[in-house]
């Protein structure tokens, strides 16, 4: 699964599912774009990756933020190099039952997961094309798979960027560019930590996990390892696919 010298972008790369894709692809011998908004966490796993003997640039950034998106990949372009590796994982949740969400709820959560997702794309696509290499993985969710009360704009949103996956898969794959997605499970994350917190999880996190048939909730690195397989060379004749990573949760 050697990746050396490759340069990926990891948005929301500071903690959980990011944080942890950052290490393995480190591992494999990439250095690492790391893109988030808490920047005192970003220099954290920066440190982890310096630690790999990889390269690594920060950048704080809204994804859903054309100029800032532009900016940034100046910047890892400058200092690493062409980006050929992408993995979209930058997202936010929320729960709002469907007669409470307001306009404004829904237009965050489709700005920062499919916008976004869509912005960072665009900008960094063109490295690959030139390379005529390339990865782009894109983290769903399995509530696309199975339904989930109350979060249809979260639900909607991640069900969004997998129509996206399987369009550019189409689109890029005579290009030499392999556009996949990961929809995680309960993976054990602060984002699903908080929504522990508020109520979102009946029995919390591990009763959801129990429920499974693998009998335990995810961990980041079961995501993390999912992407590395995809971001390499042996998975080159897998595009268009979900890749799904939950435990039995859904199957297919």
């Amino acid at each position: 699964m050697t990746q050396q010298n490759k340069v990926a972008v990891v948005t929301g790369g500071a903690s959980g599912i990011g944080a942890a894709i950052c290490r393995y692809l480190a591992k494999d011998g990439m250095d690492i774009g790391i893109w988030d908004m808490n920047e005192a966490a970003m220099a954290e796993v920066a440190e982890e990756v310096k630690a790999l003997g990889r390269r690594v640039v920060t950048c704080k950034v809204d994804v859903s933020n054309r100029g800032v998106v532009t900016a940034a990949a100046n910047q890892v372009r400058s200092e690493l190099g062409p980006v050929t590796v992408l993995v979209n994982s930058a997202g936010i949740h929320g729960t709002s039952p469907i007669l409470e969400m307001s306009d404004d709820d829904w237009d965050r959560m489709m700005a920062i997961n499919l916008k976004g997702t869509f912005i960072c794309t665009q900008v960094l696509v063109s490295d690959m094309i030139a390379a005529e290499w390339g990865r782009i993985i894109n983290i769903s969710s399995s509530s696309t798979q199975t339904g989930s009360p109350n979060m249809s704009h979260y639900v909607a949103s991640k069900g969004g960027v997998i129509a996206f996956s399987k369009a550019l898969a189409v689109e890029l794959g005579g290009k030499g560019i392999t556009v996949n997605n990961v929809p995680p499970g309960s993976i054990d994350t602060p984002m699903l930590r908080n929504l522990e917190k508020a109520g979102g999880l009946p029995g919390g996190i591990e009763a959801v996990g129990a429920r499974n048939p693998v009998k335990r909730a995810g961990r980041p690195d079961d995501m993390a390892a999912a992407v590395a397989f995809l971001a390499s060379e042996g998975a080159g004749y897998i595009t268009g696919h979900t890749l799904s990573v939950n435990g039995g949760r859904y199957m297919s």
